[in-house]
């Protein structure tokens, strides 16, 4: 067992000095507390009695420290402004006797980090991670076993980079010898050397392998952009994550939304009591609102205004607040188009339905000729981006230059789009957008959204009112004179959506759709091998939700096959579509193409059980 750890922090941290002052960078706190102090805690926790610390700048902060700590004993390097990390960690040659992890002090970090090396069954093992994109990355190149080969901040000096550096290495002593004797001639020529270089150096002599954990919560704090990221995403996701008392026994939901959560989100909602109207959930209200725009448009001119509700709500208070006398063509191409129509009906609104086919593209040249015969003008249009009931994901970009062209205010239903689909409002021409927050947030069902240019909003006041609850300017004025909802909200709902979004920052729009579209391909390539058909062409897909024409076997049921897969964990959804017998499979939450490929087997199973003549097949 390791009992001995190192940590480089002798830099000056010039990149970062504005927001660390007077102090070391690793002095910079997150809740009152040094990120360093945060790697020390964790180092004493999983078992290690003694860190040495690598000083240079401003060292009496961390001789002050020893105070607190008795386990640290400081090795100060006096050459710190002209020399690298090498140098430092060189210094420590003569303290140094035993195996021990290597740590950088700009480091926030997971406690997982240290147990992977810990545990880990090599000697010499270098962590590393999917890529941050954060800048400033160390990106590592490995061999076909996943031994290092190079690693460096230049990719052009690497021929196949296959994961990012962390910051946190176990070395064995006897390689720690051998890199002090490899680089002490070196170091005479290069005292700007890096330990990153040395171990490149030795690692052609000795393996060093390389553990690539996709799942590592974690940053390095090197410059302003680093620590905001620190600050808005990293820490919470890493306090949320490693306060998680216990796992919770998982459902994979393959029905629209809500979306299977991950733990954090859960927990999340276990918060103390607290009243809405007190100012401190008044800011995370506003936060969430700041948040959510942020990732459709720019929060200058846009903002979101939340309600308690599912998303129908949010659609219902667009359609029913801002629509006046003027007429509105509504895209009906699925059930959520008809749910529109169902609702400008209900207010008895002056509306054109066009109906489009379910399963084929909206023909653009037809509807820009309803546009343009219309006896009155058309000042709104309404369209559903993804239509849930088949997974067509409708041309927005196009709807919205059309928009344009004849000054129509277009409206979006983005309920399964939103946060996994990259949207930009202003680009697209959308006038105002509807979400919630328990689809490709993934968060938790309970609160939806609209988006729109703050002047849009308040051009709607002029509208008398259709209704209380769902009103939208009086929600939007309240919300920005109080930061208040006007009615009770979904409080732990709330906390739940802010983790989420949280996540969501994390992951990244791009990526997660990248996750969604590999479980969709694996989805697809799935029943095509069993010989099911999908209605949708994948050139107009959203790779969102799936609907797939049932089985043509007389003992098929979809309810005996939902309780099938209910019983292996899985949860499906029936079909939408009147005249044709469907299934609808989504792939958005918390899973992964591995959980689609056994939905697949598990289908395969099924699918053998009724060409079996069983009425459902059990394993």
């Amino acid at each position: 067992m390791i009992k001995t750890a190192v940590i480089l922090a002798a830099g000056m941290g010039k990149r970062i000095r504005d927001k660390s002052g007077d102090r070391p960078k690793g002095f910079l706190t997150f809740d009152e507390k040094p990120m360093v102090q945060y790697s020390i805690e964790k180092l004493l926790n999983a078992g290690v009695t003694k860190i040495f610390i690598g000083t240079g700048y401003k060292s009496e902060r961390y001789e002050e420290l020893k105070k607190q700590y008795p386990q640290i004993e400081c090795v100060y390097n006096e050459k710190y402004e002209t020399t690298g990390s090498m140098y430092t960690l060189y210094l420590l040659k003569n303290y140094i006797h035993e195996d021990f992890l290597l740590l950088e002090s700009d480091l926030l970090y997971e406690k997982s980090a240290l147990n992977i090396l810990l545990t880990h069954k090599m000697q010499d093992v270098i962590l590393a991670s999917k890529f941050t994109n954060n800048g400033d990355e160390v990106f590592v190149e490995i061999s076909s076993t996943n031994s290092l080969v190079n690693m460096t901040k230049n990719k052009e000096e690497l021929e196949n980079i296959a994961a990012e550096l962390v910051g946190i290495t176990k070395l064995t002593y006897s390689t720690f010898q051998q890199l002090c004797i490899k680089v002490k001639g070196m170091l005479q020529k290069q005292q700007l050397m890096d330990y990153e270089a040395a171990l490149v150096e030795i690692a052609r002599q000795k393996e060093i392998y390389v553990e690539i954990c996709h799942d590592l919560v974690w940053c390095e704090v090197d410059d302003e952009h680093h620590l905001k990221w620190a600050v808005d995403v990293i820490y919470p996701m890493i306090k949320a994550r490693e306060h998680v008392p216990r796992m919770i026994e998982r459902t994979i939901l393959l029905n629209p939304g809500p979306a299977t959560t991950t733990d954090t989100v859960k927990y999340a909602q276990v918060v103390s009591d607290i009243c809405p109207r007190e100012e401190e959930f008044g800011q995370i209200l506003e936060w969430i609102s700041n948040e959510l725009t942020k990732l459709v448009a720019d929060p200058k001119y846009y903002t979101s205004v939340l309600f308690g509700g599912s998303g129908t709500a949010a659609v219902e208070a667009i359609i029913s607040s801002i629509v006046g006398n003027e007429k509105i063509i509504i895209i009906n191409n699925g059930a959520y188009g008809e749910r529109m129509c169902k609702i400008a009906n209900v207010y008895e609104l002056d509306y054109i339905e066009y109906k489009s086919p379910a399963t084929d593209r909206i023909n653009l040249i037809n509807l820009e000729q309803l546009i343009r015969h219309s006896d009155e003008k058309i000042a709104h249009l309404a369209v559903v981006h993804c239509e849930t009931t088949t997974g067509m994901l409708n041309p927005i970009k196009e709807i919205g230059d059309l928009c344009k062209k004849y000054e129509i205010n277009l409206i979006v239903d983005a309920m399964s789009s939103f946060a996994a689909i990259p949207i930009d409002m202003k680009e697209m021409n959308i006038g105002y957008l509807a979400a919630s927050s328990n689809k490709n947030l993934q968060g938790m069902a309970g609160v939806s959204f609209i988006i729109a240019e703050c002047q849009r909003l308040h051009n709607c006041k002029k509208i008398k009112p259709r209704n209380l609850y769902l009103h939208l300017y009086d929600q939007f004025e309240y919300f920005q004179r109080t930061q208040q909802m006007r009615f009770t909200p979904p409080v732990q709902t709330i906390y739940a959506l802010k983790q989420a979004i949280i996540e969501t920052k994390y992951e990244g729009i791009s990526r997660r759709y990248d996750r969604y579209s590999k479980s969709w391909e694996t989805l697809i390539n799935g029943i095509e091998k069993l010989g099911l058909i999908h209605l949708v062409h994948k050139n107009h897909h959203s790779k969102i939700i799936t609907s797939i024409i049932e089985p043509n076997y007389p003992n098929y049921d979809f309810y005996q096959m939902h309780d099938y897969f209910a019983s292996k964990g899985f949860t499906i959804y029936p079909g939408k579509l009147d005249k044709l017998g469907t299934f609808r499979i989504a792939n958005i939450g918390n899973i992964t193409y591995k959980d689609m490929e056994q939905f697949i087997d598990l289908l395969d199973l099924y699918i053998k059980g009724l060409q079996g003549g069983e009425e459902y097949f059990i394993s």
